[in-house]
């Protein structure tokens, strides 16, 4: 140097700290993809991406590596953006599962295109193809798990995933999971005074709903004679009209819940397979009930086994003697009446009830009752022998029917952490209390469980056909696969949807239809008018009118009403016009507020902020 200060201009300066700035980002950008490849963060409203804690247990929990394969059809389903959207969440779901597995799981995505391998592999695995993709093509949308390999290898599959069931994805990826990690049947106990397992010795079959839990599951009979405990390889016990039960198999009942046990109760104030004489030789009389008031008022629940729920508005029609009759104590819940936030009543349409009685909350207890099946608020309650009394005409119930307007609870899940119903037993391994929270499902009805409310046997070829016309099977099943779930896949209840409606734009689109609705109502009263004077009037314009001439203002009366018709047809259709050039202007201000207004704000205070700080430059530069 010859002894001048070695200067650094203020833009070479400038240009030497981005360019540090850029290097040093790639360096954090190289070091974070290898460091922090597995962190994830969710700012959806209602983290839908995040999974919850039963899932993350079941994950963890996993023994042995799996492989997930999810098979979707990417080019046949380019038109249905509807599924193409829920795919997305599925793959993110599976996405997060798989890094969650810490290298355990495997994702895999296929397109089966049609006429390949992949294709041919779907469908051997069970998978559902839906009709409607690009050019009639079938569309794929399911998971295979596969866990092993080679002759050991075991295999699950989520055929379709139905956008209906979008809340309980999570539910259903988790479940896969789980039975891919414990691949043996769950072991179910049923202790039943009905004949549902029929009697081998006399050619009576077992009901078709003890057959469909025998695909589900391993089941054993349970003698309640002499019964003092249930044995803990049981996951599940159906508790199904029981009828004076001991002290001691209720103790062992009260036991079973309180160690964990799932258990499903089905009371009746009515059973009709029931076939007790009503009054036995010894004059001992038998109303065909069932009860278990000890362990319910521990459980925190009110039942009253001499009450029956009527409801009018979801009766069924019978044939009676030559005759259709509706009768209010046998019941057909449809969708309404069924809890479609809960997983084993989402998908279900419809469950046939018939003299069923209901569930309440003690107004002491802690317990939560969360409703499976209600009634709608159109029904009431009766005794049992007025229902009995009408056995020959299911009519006369409806006379004085009265309403209560409640919707009673017929089916429900009841959760606490439950006390023991026996406190001054001191039995070896005595529980007073269960260790953490407890659930036992309750029905109100034992009918729902025999074929002639939901299912129709015919013999065909020497096989018997079974048509489903109600989903009381379902119901069934559904409650025993998720019961015999782990506690962690328990606890996973329903998502929100991926699916975000307009609100306000809907709000807004209600507030113009209730704008325009009055004005339509009249002029369709006057329409309807207009036409009954018309054809009043009509037979008139022959000429005669019952034999008599027609006169001149009777002519110009039908005149007068054929002009008013066509003025209120275009009156009406000018009020729709204006409803729709209403939705229509609401569109375009949305649209102009995004697309215009928003960002020329946004562009607006960035040129101003530019400008103040271009200005607050030169103001230090001088």
């Amino acid at each position: 140097m010859d002894g001048r200060h070695f200067h650094i201009s203020r833009s070479f300066a400038l240009r030497l700290a981005l360019v540090g700035i850029a290097l040093a980002f790639l360096l954090v950008v190289a070091i974070s993809a290898r460091t922090l490849r597995t962190a994830r963060v969710d700012l959806t409203g209602d983290k839908i991406y995040t999974l919850t804690p039963g899932t993350t247990r079941i994950v963890d929990s996993l023994e042995r590596p799996l492989t997930l394969t999810l098979y979707f059809s990417e080019h046949a389903s380019r038109d249905l953006a509807q599924l193409r959207s829920y795919e997305q969440r599925v793959h993110e779901m599976l996405r997060e599962v798989a890094v969650r597995g810490h290298g355990r799981i495997r994702l895999r995505v296929i397109d089966p295109v049609p006429y390949s391998d992949d294709e041919d592999a779907a469908e051997s695995y069970g998978l559902m193809p839906v009709n409607g993709g690009s050019n009639g093509e079938r569309v794929f949308f399911g998971l295979v798990g596969t866990a092993g390999t080679g002759d050991a290898a075991t295999t699950q599959a989520i055929p379709f995933f139905d956008p209906a069931r979008e809340a309980f994805v999570e539910y259903d990826i988790a479940k896969l999971l789980y039975e891919l990690s414990t691949p043996h049947k769950p072991r179910l106990g049923v202790i039943s005074t009905l004949p549902i397992a029929g009697n081998m010795v006399i050619g009576e079959q077992p009901w078709t709903i003890m057959r469909q839990l025998e695909q589900l599951a391993d089941v054993s009979m349970i003698d309640a004679n002499g019964l003092t405990r249930i044995d803990d390889r049981f996951k599940v016990l159906l508790l199904i009209h029981p009828k004076r039960l001991s002290a001691d198999a209720q103790y062992a009942i009260d036991q079973f819940v309180l160690r964990g046990g799932r258990l499903v109760v089905f009371v009746d104030p009515d059973a009709e397979m029931d076939t007790a004489p009503l009054v036995d030789v010894r004059g001992v009389i038998d109303d065909h009930n069932s009860d278990i008031r000890r362990l319910f008022e521990a459980w925190g629940v009110v039942y009253d086994p001499t009450q029956i729920v009527l409801d009018r508005s979801q009766s069924l029609t019978i044939e009676l003697n030559g005759n259709s009759l509706s009768h209010p104590a046998m019941l057909g819940l449809n969708a309404q009446g069924l809890n479609h936030d809960d997983v084993v009543t989402a998908s279900l349409q419809r469950l046939n009830f018939s003299t069923a009685g209901h569930f309440e909350l003690a107004p002491t207890t802690h317990a939560q009752m969360m409703p499976l099946v209600q009634t709608s608020d159109d029904a009431t309650i009766v005794p049992v022998d007025r229902v009995r009394e009408a056995t020959s005409d299911p009519s006369v119930l409806l006379s004085d029917y009265t309403p209560t307007h409640e919707r009673y609870v017929l089916a429900a899940r009841v959760r606490d952490t439950f006390r023991t119903a026996f406190p001054d037993r001191t039995d070896t391994g005595h529980l007073a209390q269960s260790q953490g929270p407890g659930e036992v499902v309750l029905i109100a009805d034992t009918d729902l469980l025999t074929d002639r409310l939901w299912v129709e046997i015919q013999p065909l070829l020497g096989q018997q056909q079974m048509t489903a016309f109600a989903n009381n099977g379902d119901f069934i099943a559904n409650l025993v696969d998720n019961l015999s779930g782990s506690s962690a896949l328990l606890s996973i209840r329903g998502r929100s949807s991926l699916q975000r409606p307009f609100t306000k734009v809907r709000s807004l689109q209600a507030a113009a239809d209730r704008k325009f609705l009055v004005k339509k109502r009249e002029l369709e009263g006057e329409l309807y008018e207009t036409q009954r004077r018309l054809s009043e009037l009509q037979p008139a314009k022959g000429g005669t009118s019952n034999g008599t001439a027609v006169t001149v203002e009777q002519r110009r009366e039908v005149e007068q009403y054929l002009q008013r018709k066509l003025a209120i047809g275009k009156e009406l259709r000018d009020v729709q016009h204006q409803l729709n050039a209403e939705i229509d202007a609401l569109g375009l201000r949305l649209k102009f507020i995004n697309i215009v207004l928003v960002p020329g704000l946004v562009a607006l205070f960035g040129l101003i902020y530019g400008w103040r700080r271009q200005r607050r430059g030169r103001r230090v530069g001088l």
